[in-house]
């Protein structure tokens, strides 16, 4: 049985999902045996592979930036896992839209600073007006919630879908299972 090509995906959101995936330990060696991880931001690819079976993707969408990488990423994934409430529901990057991208931009570069304050160009991608979960955006074949998902969620998900198992994670979302 040849390997799943996994992706985990990063976008606006605080790396706590993958900090959950990384909490799996041991069972990452386990995991090693039936998945091959192709794309991460814990890993050295810097483009989105061609086909990937399993994408995990982390953070809501809140730049241009986030919206090209969600829809490419889709184009390329034949399962999109919605990992964590930000990527689920918004959560916590979505906390900026009763203000909109302008009034925090000038907050973190304008009011808050004492030199060069200006707004980055550069660096900083395009804000969208509004942060939106990722199923606004592209189809999502399984949401994971959790701020972050556990480490026993994320490890029951990718075993069953590595192994062809239905995934069932009404059992596990609750109480940090």
């Amino acid at each position: 049985m040849s390997k799943l090509k996994v992706a985990t995906v990063w976008l606006d959101g605080c790396s706590g999902c993958h900090m959950s995936f990384l909490d799996m330990d041991e069972r990452l060696l386990e995991l090693a045996e039936l998945i091959e991880i192709v794309y991460s931001p814990i890993v050295d690819a810097k483009e989105f592979p061609g086909e990937v079976d399993i994408a995990l993707v982390e953070g809501a969408v809140a730049s241009v930036d986030d919206e090209k990488k969600i829809k490419k990423v889709r184009a390329h994934t034949r399962t999109l896992v919605a990992m964590g409430d930000c990527a689920v529901a918004g959560n916590v990057p979505s906390m900026r839209n009763p203000f909109g991208p302008e009034a925090i931009l000038n907050r973190a570069y304008i009011e808050n600073t004492t030199t060069q304050q200006q707004i980055p160009c550069v660096v900083v991608p395009n804000l969208l007006k509004v942060v939106r979960p990722i199923h606004e955006f592209v189809k999502v074949d399984i949401f994971l919630p959790g701020c972050p998902p556990s480490a026993n969620t994320l490890y029951t998900v990718l075993t069953a879908l590595a192994t062809g198992q239905p995934v069932d994670i009404s059992s596990l979302t609750r109480f940090g299972a």
